[in-house]
């Protein structure tokens, strides 16, 4: 089992980690893209549950580098890693951390880190010019 607060101290020995709120959640990024964050369910999730009961406890989400890379992480199937239908086609885990072992927890970090810390940056996005059609000056012929 592993704690967000011990969570929080692996997170800060990584170089150039911030942390933000991203949807209501804490997230930590590096060069300004999140690779982990907590992720409790949502009224959506819990209901796609239905009968089955839903993992318990803190949830933690880490990004992962591919879905070839999720599917061949699931298929190994760490003790309290899953994933839910909202993650569908998004290369990222779910993790239950009063099931997780501490190590495995630790490694997906350090796997999710590299994996956004290794990204180009972004290229600055470009202002749009935004042009207004020239109307007809009122009371002119035309």
């Amino acid at each position: 089992m592993i704690t967000y607060a011990q969570i929080e101290k692996t997170i800060a020995a990584l170089p150039g980690v911030t942390i933000g709120v991203h949807w209501g959640n804490r997230t930590y990024l590096v060069g300004e893209r999140g690779f982990a964050w907590q992720r409790p369910f949502s009224k959506a999730d819990l209901k796609r549950f239905g009968d089955e009961t839903p993992p318990q406890g803190e949830i933690f989400a880490v990004r992962v580098e591919s879905l070839d890379a999720k599917d061949a992480l699931l298929a190994m199937a760490p003790p309290g890693f899953f994933t839910i239908p909202h993650f569908n086609g998004y290369p990222a885990v779910l993790i239950e951390l009063r099931r997780a072992r501490a190590a495995d927890v630790r490694a997906a970090i350090a796997e999710a880190y590299r994996i956004m810390a290794a990204m180009k940056p972004a290229a600055p996005r470009k202002k749009r010019r935004v042009t207004r059609s020239r109307s007809p000056r009122r009371g002119s012929a035309g």
